[in-house]
């Protein structure tokens, strides 16, 4: 007896995670790869979209071969994957450099000159976003100025999913939801303003053919065929942004859901009825058809308590291996162990920068009320405050720019962790939601498949293939301390700015050349 299959493929920032889930939304099998990240400068962070490619093919080559469901019967495959990726192919689909990731500034001076003739007024009122070194924009004139040879023989240049979707089925595309990471593109209909393209450098024949994210744009071909194990002839649908797709897997489509995103990025993205643009967030178009998602995040969201792990974390690591227990695990319950406030410490955290609402390429993380008193695990805690302040930080501005959100529904690895999730309540004001899934971008990802191939409609799989698992509540009192500790917070980077910015030209002055 056959049954419908469908794949979803998640392209992250440090690996690739594949499903395999039936008509139902049930998971039959899953496999996962990483690849690297380079970060040659000050201000570089890059990945090569190859490993992106060898990496997905061998994570479906996996799922096909392991006896979980018949490849016979897979219905349709859909890739999401990171935003802002400018990845030159040529003609003959061949990657031809890396692609500068969504943490990258070094186009910051590009911007600065685009806004000098191309007013941010004007930017914002079509494509819904201010200019920022992180987006795809910038990224392709850098190609165009400092890899001239690259950009000559680039044929296309593509957004992260899409790279995948060439690979599959040797068609060039472009999702809608990823159109946002261009500034010629009107964030209302999709469509390339290509007077804008010019005045703001970019070829606009170098940018692919737009689509609806569950619309197929082809089918896998043979030589994917044989890589991958789907077979020749599956359809293929455009697919879409990570945070897009992740936002359909925890059931959030209508406007004023929220998911909340707590991967190596954070931040939120609220389902709206109609572009909102705010210069001080993010605008993109959803994987769903007829809406948008306003979004906000700091770029290193669990990302900052990786690398304060990597830093002072050896006891954690030592006696997580000794006992053969999970080192996050192990991090989270010294956090735990903390109370609200972190012993009078509060941290920023702008390892990378920061994007909404601040748009601060340099600024810098700090810790403020460090003692002789202070230990790892009020470290920890700080860290997962600080990371909960951004997102109140970028929600209280959703609010002022007209925004409604009663609950975030929760993805990303921080859902791991009870203390984070309770912290992220007690800041917020708001219940918290957790998927029983921790694949909801991927799943996302298998859904927009089943769209595109008529295995129901969005009604229809989200009630059938979302499942919650817990809600964590506010605690008021504690919610008293998270108040005053916030305000300090929004203090912190009016006073530093200036500092963080001396000390981020004083580290450029060890810049490699390129």
């Amino acid at each position: 007896m056959t049954r419908a299959v469908y794949l979803g493929v998640d392209i992250g920032t440090s690996g690739c995670r594949a499903l395999a889930v039936d008509s139902h939304g049930k998971v039959l099998a899953s496999a996962t790869r990483t690849y690297s990240l380079s970060t040659p400068a000050p201000g570089y962070v890059e990945q090569d979209a190859a490993e992106w490619i060898e990496a997905a093919f061998a994570s479906l080559a996996e799922l096909c071969s392991g006896g979980a469901f018949d490849p016979h019967d897979i219905r349709g495959v859909g890739v999401d994957g990171q935003s802002w990726s400018a990845i030159p192919v040529d003609e003959s689909d061949h990657v031809l450099a890396p692609t500068p990731n969504w943490m990258d500034t070094r186009a910051q001076p590009i911007c600065d000159e685009i806004l000098g003739t191309v007013a941010p007024s004007e930017i914002l009122r079509l494509a819904g976003n201010r200019l920022s070194p992180s987006y795809a924009t910038a990224k392709i004139v850098w190609f165009a100025r400092h890899r001239p040879e690259v950009y000559e023989r680039a044929r296309w240049f593509l957004s992260s999913n899409s790279v995948i979707v060439l690979a599959l089925t040797g068609q060039a595309t472009l999702d809608h939801s990823q159109g946002y990471g261009l500034h010629c593109i009107d964030v209302a209909t999709g469509e390339v303003d290509h007077a804008m393209a010019h005045r703001l450098g970019i070829d606009p024949e170098r940018i692919p053919p737009a689509y609806e994210s569950s619309a197929v744009v082809g089918e896998v071909t043979e030589s994917a065929s044989r890589r991958t194990g789907i077979p020749a002839g599956s359809p293929v649908v455009a697919g879409g942004l990570d945070a897009a797709c992740g936002t359909l897997g925890t059931g959030a489509y209508r406007p004023g859901q929220t998911q909340e995103q707590g991967g190596q990025a954070g931040g939120m993205s609220i389902v709206v009825d109609a572009p909102v643009a705010d210069e001080r967030l993010i605008l993109s178009r959803h994987v769903v058809p007829g809406v948008w998602l306003l979004q906000g995040g700091t770029v290193a969201g669990s990302a900052s308590l990786a690398w304060l792990t990597r830093v002072v974390g050896m006891a954690e690591q030592a006696a997580a291996a000794a006992m053969g227990s999970d080192v996050y695990e192990r991090v989270t319950a010294a956090a735990g162990s903390v109370g609200p406030g972190s012993g009078g410490l509060v941290f920023l955290p702008y390892l990378a920068g920061e994007r909404s609402p601040l748009w601060d390429a340099d600024a810098r993380g700090a810790f403020l009320g460090l003692t002789l008193a202070t230990d790892r695990g009020a470290l920890y805690r700080a860290v997962m405050e600080g990371v909960a302040m951004s997102l109140r930080h970028n929600l209280d501005v959703a609010y002022e720019a007209g925004a409604n959100v009663a609950e975030l529904l929760a993805i990303g690895g921080a859902t791991k962790s009870p203390v984070w999730m309770q912290i992220k309540a007690d800041v917020t004001g708001l219940p918290v939601t957790v998927s029983d899934s921790d694949s909801a971008t991927p799943l996302g990802a298998a859904m927009l498949a089943a769209l595109g191939t008529g295995g129901g409609d969005v009604d229809e799989l989200v009630d059938g293939w979302v499942r919650r698992a817990v809600t964590y509540r506010p605690d008021p009192e504690v919610a008293s301390v998270y108040k005053r500790l916030y305000e300090v917070y929004r203090g912190l980077y009016r006073l530093l700015a200036p500092s963080m910015h001396e000390l981020a030209a004083i580290g450029r002055r060890t810049e490699r050349p390129q």
